[in-house]
């Protein structure tokens, strides 16, 4: 019927186009009309085809790009599933079918891989091979395991570098001690075992594989820069594992105490800031700092940030580099927390400085991927792209390297392990009878041990109390070294600022010391629900910032 209707129509035209033409064209044959027409109608026809054709093509076009975002978003999917901070009983099935799903995506599949978390770099980014890491998994591990807890990376080479460069130092520094490796972060762990196959422990896993090793002593060495919320969550962990072993003890971080102020400064402190300042200018290419300075150089060191109370450790590095004389070093954090460390106001103290040079490096264990993306990656908010776009600088290099791999901070962490093993050493004895149960009713002189060197016991008691037991309950009193420490409170310093917390008051106690001279300090009666055990004590000063500390109270000896 269609074919009809196109060649009445091609008639039509052929006829209006004869009379048009003049009386030449009246007397044309018969047979060349019908050429004409026929010719027309077949064109129309053909035109027809391909139309038909091309409505073909763009539903199977179409159908294909459906199918293909169907089985990328599949795998988005089943990569987020992956992408969360607890382990389950599927993790591991999951890890699998993950890969072998994006496996099965063409390379235009993957393209389109885009979920909550996922994105084609999940699996297609090349961060380096996998095959040069030891997950440090192994069992048979004798009676002394020292357990190197990061918090992890994904990027193979950096995990090399600098994990593995500080597990390796820690491995040779202690050839009696078997060194194990656990990761904090599961979101990571599940990466690199479902990219690579590489599988690694988190903290229960470490732990449970050291118990059922029949591990005696352990030292745990944390690779993270503080004592913050990271460190928080490993020392529970651990705590809870406490009563499986003969003797635990954990290492400091590399920071060490992280203080009570801003100009709190300490001698890991002190390291740290030389190490990485000697590595970044000989990287960069000058002899010394002063020659940096004067050829117009500024450095910044971008570490991570935290809201935990032990970001006061940034500022406490900034003034570490004062006090060094490193005018031309600036530290910063991603998250901006301390304040005055966010890259906007980094930007300005060295513009007022009048650098016009400036080198980036990170101020983190590992170079993943807040150092390749959030430092050096060519995205608007990175640190790179956002002093460029000050306008204010003739020159912005990136220095893409972790910690761990300068030999300096490395041999740090085998000072710091050495440090636990030896506390470790004298806390192997056994409990007397008189400390594993409860002491008799009266008074005793006491250790009262915490986790900082700013906040402690006055000198002059040579870090005692005096531990009064009465009817099963204990309370120790300790004199402080000064009027700075206000208040007190046993738990954590963010229930001590809610309504209703009873805070601690203080007594003004009067110190005699060894050369007759006296001070009145502060002093406070503490609860103590058991010996040798630790527990939290916050702490308020003078400022009115509460701080998070760890203490304990162990020997106690009975006053004659």
């Amino acid at each position: 019927m269609k074919n009809k209707t196109v060649k009445a129509l091609a008639i039509a035209m052929t006829v209006a186009t004869v009379t048009m033409m003049g009386s030449a064209s009246i007397y044309a044959s018969d047979d060349t009309a019908e050429t004409a027409t026929e010719e027309t109608a077949d064109d129309a026809e053909t035109a027809d085809d391909a139309e038909t054709a091309d409505d073909a093509e763009t539903a199977d076009t179409e159908e294909a790009s459906d199918d293909d975002q169907k089985a990328a978003d599949e795998v988005a999917a089943l990569i987020d599933k992956i992408y969360v901070q607890e382990r389950t009983d599927t993790t591991d099935e999951d890890c699998k079918a993950a890969k072998e799903a994006w496996d099965k995506l063409t390379d235009a599949q993957k393209e389109l891989v885009e979920g909550e978390e996922a994105d084609p770099d999940y699996f297609g980014r090349d961060t380096g091979d996998a095959s040069k890491d030891d997950p440090r998994n192994g069992d048979e591990i004798g009676e002394n395991e020292l357990l190197v807890v990061s918090f992890g990376t994904s990027f193979n080479d950096s995990r090399v570098a600098d994990i593995k460069g500080v597990e390796d130092a820690l491995a040779e520094a202690n050839p009696d001690w078997s060194v194990r490796r656990a990761f904090t972060a599961q979101i990571i762990i599940n990466h690199i075992q479902a990219r690579d196959d590489e599988h690694i422990d988190n903290m229960d896993q470490a732990l449970e594989r050291a118990v059922d090793n029949g591990v005696k002593n352990l030292v745990v060495q944390p690779t993270h820069l503080m004592h913050g919320a990271e460190y928080d969550e490993l020392t529970e962990a651990v705590e809870s594992y406490k009563d499986k072993f003969e003797s635990v003890s954990i290492a400091e971080p590399l920071l060490g105490e992280v203080g009570d102020s801003d100009d709190a400064v300490n001698d890991d402190k002190k390291a740290v800031a030389e190490a990485i300042t000697a590595e970044a200018v000989k990287t960069a290419g000058y002899d010394d700092l002063d020659a940096a300075e004067a050829d117009g150089t500024a450095f910044v060191f971008m570490g991570h940030g935290t809201s935990h109370t032990a970001k006061i450790s940034y500022s406490q590095m900034q003034s570490q580099m004062n006090d060094l004389g490193y005018k031309n070093v600036f530290i910063g954090t991603v998250e901006g927390e301390p304040e005055d460390t966010a890259c906007e106001a980094v930007i300005e103290k060295i513009k007022e400085a009048g650098y016009k040079k400036v080198v980036l490096r990170p101020l983190m264990v590992v170079a993943g991927d807040h150092a390749n993306n959030d430092m050096a990656g060519d995205d608007e908010d990175s640190w790179k792209s956002q002093f460029e776009a000050s306008g204010a600088f003739d020159k912005i290099d990136t220095q893409i390297a972790g910690l761990g791999e300068i030999s300096a901070i490395q041999d740090l962490y085998v000072a710091h392990t050495k440090a636990a093993m030896d506390g470790n050493d004298a806390a192997v004895s056994e409990e007397s009878e008189e400390t594993a149960g409860t002491l008799e009713d009266g008074t005793y002189e006491a250790e009262f041990d915490t986790d900082s060197g700013m906040f402690h016991v006055n000198e002059a008691n040579d870090g005692k109390g005096i531990l009064t037991v009465k009817d099963g309950k204990m309370t120790i009193h300790i004199s402080l070294v000064s009027k700075n420490i206000v208040n007190l409170y046993v738990g954590k310093a963010a229930d001590a600022q809610k309504d209703g917390a009873e805070l601690l008051q203080p007594t003004t106690d009067t110190i005699t010391y060894d050369d007759g001279s006296t001070e009145e300090v502060y002093g406070f009666d503490v609860p103590v629900k058991a010996l040798d055990e630790t527990f939290d004590l916050a702490l308020v000063g003078t400022k009115g910032k509460w701080y998070d500390h760890e203490v304990s109270v162990s020997n106690p000896v009975k006053a004659e």
